[in-house]
């Protein structure tokens, strides 16, 4: 987490400060699809080697991943999702929901789609209020910090 980030009390700043690239963000997308090694990685993303090198020290830095060696000669590390890793699947999906909606390719039937293996259903992601049911974007909602309110409206 950046140094400027770290006294921040917004949750979505904070967030942000520790996968809030594309690269990671789309290194925890293929983590979540199985892989684990640093050239599955790298073949998959076309990403270069110094900087997949820096995305994922960074993602096990903040404990969204975890290494563990898999071969002793030549050594080699794999890497696999921590909890913290495991709990941004979510967040993919809501986040490919978004995309698929606001930013679609030219031919959307080439589209990435997300589905249910058990059921065989394409994933619809909801994102709801555990207090009070309501899909969150259907209501006003305020920020809070100590004694201070600042009302958002909802455009």
């Amino acid at each position: 987490m950046s140094k400027k980030i770290v006294n921040d009390t917004c949750p979505v700043a904070r967030s942000l400060s520790v996968f809030g690239d594309t690269w990671s963000i789309l290194i925890l997308r293929d983590a979540h699809a199985g892989f684990t090694r640093f050239d599955q990685f790298r073949k998959r993303l076309n990403i270069a080697p110094t900087m997949l090198t820096k995305r994922l020290n960074d993602l096990v830095e903040n404990g969204l991943l975890t290494k563990r060696r898999y071969s002793e000669n030549p050594p080699r590390e794999e890497y696999l999702l921590t909890q913290a890793g495991r709990d941004f699947l979510p967040i993919l999906f809501v986040i490919a929901d978004w995309g698929s909606k606001h930013v679609p390719h030219q031919n959307p039937d080439l589209m990435h789609q997300f589905y249910d293996d058990q059921q065989g259903t394409m994933i619809e992601p909801v994102v709801i209020d555990q207090q009070t049911g309501a899909k969150i974007g259907t209501r006003k909602i305020s920020i809070h910090q100590g004694h201070y309110v600042q009302k958002l409206e909802k455009s």
